[in-house]
């Protein structure tokens, strides 16, 4: 993880934590970022287009960034995560939750919490971002203020303020159903080998939430479709 922000600081990107050394106790020190992230319920402010939007290129100058970097061939990259099919593209970050990205003055200016960066491709971090900002859940798995959104019309304005083209958008969907599958399999296995904090998100729910949400995918497949055509 360190070796990505270093390189990050190095190319330039102004949005992710700087590693500032080890300290005497063997703990790890990052620089602050600013700002205030949203936690849930989500305030006004990150359900906008505008915040969606802001997301949107968030993620794509991380990408245009992390495109370069090259990390060493024995990086210990969790072996159990959820992926996409073929090979990687770079190291995402895989965990663009809404926790996870920090606001200032209402829009989006940097991403934290790199815990789950690993090797995969642009198409993945961007479903997985896209499955909480939408987002695509069941309605009774979202925050009140995003209750009635409609979904596929947020799915177009995130997909073209990140630049995807035609024919990624085309894959959406369809890499949305593998990586609902494949996080609800990698999710039960962490709860089960790890324990602590990811037995409490997997026993607090989060299987029936992601077997919902697969539901929800697929009964509203056509309309989504139709949206990023």
């Amino acid at each position: 993880m360190h070796g990505l922000l270093r390189h990050l600081e190095r190319v330039g990107f102004d949005g992710a934590p700087r590693v500032l050394g080890i300290d005497d106790r063997g703990r790890e020190i990052l620089s602050w970022v600013a700002g205030e992230t949203p936690h849930r319920p989500m305030p006004g402010y990150a359900v906008t287009d505008d915040a969606l939007e802001g997301v949107a290129r968030l993620v794509r100058r991380y990408h245009d960034a992390v495109s370069t970097y090259e990390p060493p061939a024995d990086a210990p990259w969790d072996s159990e995560a959820s992926n996409l099919d073929g090979p990687p593209e770079l190291i995402g970050h895989c965990d663009v939750t809404p926790e996870n990205v920090v606001f200032r003055g209402g829009m989006p200016v940097a991403l934290i919490d790199f815990d789950l960066a690993r090797p995969t491709t642009r198409l993945y971090d961007v479903v997985t971002t896209l499955r909480h900002w939408a987002p695509i859940a069941d309605p009774a798995d979202r925050d009140g203020l995003l209750y009635g959104a409609d979904v596929g019309r947020r799915m177009r304005l995130f997909c073209d303020a990140y630049g995807l083209d035609r024919d990624a958008r085309r894959e959406v969907l369809p890499a949305a159903r593998v990586r609902f599958d494949r996080s609800y399999k990698a999710m039960r296995s962490r709860a089960e080998r790890l324990g602590g904090g990811w037995a409490r998100i997997w026993h607090g729910g989060a299987g029936p939430r992601i077997r919902r949400a697969q539901d929800w995918l697929e009964r509203h497949w056509d309309e989504l479709d139709a949206r990023l055509d």
